[in-house]
């Protein structure tokens, strides 16, 4: 099967990459990055994706411009639910370039952290491949989660520690009341 794998960071891709290239698939990676904040932390992120895709031979394809306004537009006034718009941002762009491709499905590096609304992304992405007309390829990467912490940090890979929105970012640092 040729995959299109939505990429969120280069450290949570090492499970799902080794996991879908062991089950025979040919994969081609997809960095959306609408929902990265601050813009030089998006950068921060595709830049260590660049350079661990080159040491595994992996094909990326970078999606272009940076919709800060959009996402923002989108979450206002929704911030409680705000993951529910992101994840669905996210899946419907995998998906239409996955279409666009001519891929058998597509799949994300979502759904191998412990952090994010596992059955939500999936429930999401299962309804958008409906729409779009293209298949979600669904596998659970969490039993992973240890190792690519380990492989991460052994490759001296940039590892953010928020989930990439200007929200998750504020719930990160700030500790005010």
């Amino acid at each position: 099967m040729k995959i299109l794998l939505h990429i969120c960071c280069a450290p949570c891709a090492i499970t799902p990459v080794e996991t879908l290239r062991g089950q025979g698939m040919d994969l081609m990676g997809f960095f959306y990055r609408h929902n990265i904040h601050p813009y030089t932390e998006c950068q921060r992120r595709q830049q260590a994706l660049e350079t661990y895709a080159d040491q595994i031979d992996l094909r990326v394809i970078y999606q272009e411009g940076y919709d800060l306004e959009g996402f923002l537009r989108n979450a206002a006034f929704r911030e409680a639910d705000r993951c529910r718009f992101c994840y669905h941002d996210r899946m419907r762009a995998t998906a239409l370039v996955a279409k666009r491709g001519k891929f058998d499905g597509f799949t994300s590096t979502l759904l191998y952290s412990k952090f994010q609304k596992h059955d939500q992304i999936r429930d999401i992405a299962q309804a958008v491949g409906k729409e779009v007309g293209i298949a979600f390829h669904y596998h659970d990467f969490r039993d992973g989660w240890k190792t690519g912490i380990e492989t991460s940090k052994a490759l001296g890979m940039y590892r953010q520690q928020y989930c990439g929105c200007i929200y998750s970012e504020k719930e990160r640092y700030y500790k005010g009341g």
